[in-house]
């Protein structure tokens, strides 16, 4: 069955009789509430060329969020630097760290985000269990994550120092100045930036180059919506944020926005 993913309502209803994008989501007039069931995904054909430009979506996007990244930077510069301070007190060394991602048409970008995770939470195999780097190079992130500042013991990875600043988003603050101001390589909303082997791994070559021709965001649909329910596993974050790049418009964006809102403003970080 073809499922043309155009003709969807702007409002994020994006279920099928078929295929169920988000399977275990359904939608309610213009909201999404989380339901149990959990539909087979099935695979078709994306190609970059569902992808339509469109100028006057990305020339007001564009000064919506000079506008509105210029406003935050004002506003979360002393917040920013104090956590920064506090972030050099409990783990010794720069608060803030590059990280370098995919960026739209392929072109490799550098991410600005405030440190959460202890120095040398690079060395993966001497800081991470058989069973974390497995669970880790399947969805690229843990449920319990020891290399978090604070970590102390099992179960920790949900309430200790590190993992309160990523559940808040206050890792990602930076990039709002470095990224999204200064360097415009990152949008307030879009795709979120993945690394080349996340890409490799969990993308088509064709679904590759459709996820690339958009520019990446500070936060998206699958963050805002199903962080914590959608995986790679699935395939349920993999459509979850192709729906986006084809059905992007200023009040999808607005929609996903709020919904970040109030994901940070519960806890659960995007």
């Amino acid at each position: 069955m073809n499922i043309d993913l155009e003709e969807r309502p702007v409002g994020l209803e994006m279920m099928d009789e078929a295929v169920d994008i988000t399977a275990g989501w359904q939608s309610n007039g213009s909201n999404l509430r989380r339901t149990n069931v959990a539909a087979p995904i099935q695979k078709r054909n994306d190609t970059a060329a569902e992808v339509r430009p469109k100028p006057a979506y990305e020339f007001f996007k564009r000064s919506f969020d000079i506008v509105i990244s210029a406003l935050a930077s004002i506003v979360l510069l002393i917040p920013v630097m104090i956590i920064a301070v506090m972030i050099m007190c409990k783990d010794p060394g720069n608060p803030f760290y590059m990280h370098t991602r995919v960026g739209r048409n392929r072109k490799p970008i550098r991410i600005l985000k405030l440190r959460t995770m202890q120095k040398g939470a690079d060395r993966l195999e001497d800081m991470l269990t058989p069973e974390q780097l497995e669970e880790y190079r399947h969805e690229y992130k843990l449920r319990d994550d020891r290399r978090l500042i604070g970590w102390k013991k099992p179960g920790d990875g949900s309430r200790c120092f590190g993992a309160k600043i990523r559940q808040l988003s206050i890792d990602e603050l930076p990039q709002i100045t470095y990224n999204i101001l200064i360097k415009n390589d990152l949008s307030l909303v879009g795709p979120r930036p993945v690394i080349e082997e996340e890409l490799r791994d969990n993308y088509t070559q064709e679904q590759q180059e459709m996820l690339l021709s958009v520019k990446p965001g500070l936060t998206g649909y699958w963050q805002a919506y199903a962080r914590n329910d959608a995986a790679y596993s699935d395939g349920r974050r993999q459509h979850m944020e192709l729906w986006y790049c084809k059905n992007r418009s200023l009040w999808v964006d607005m929609k996903i926005m709020f919904a970040t809102v109030k994901s940070v403003l519960r806890g659960n970080g995007v």
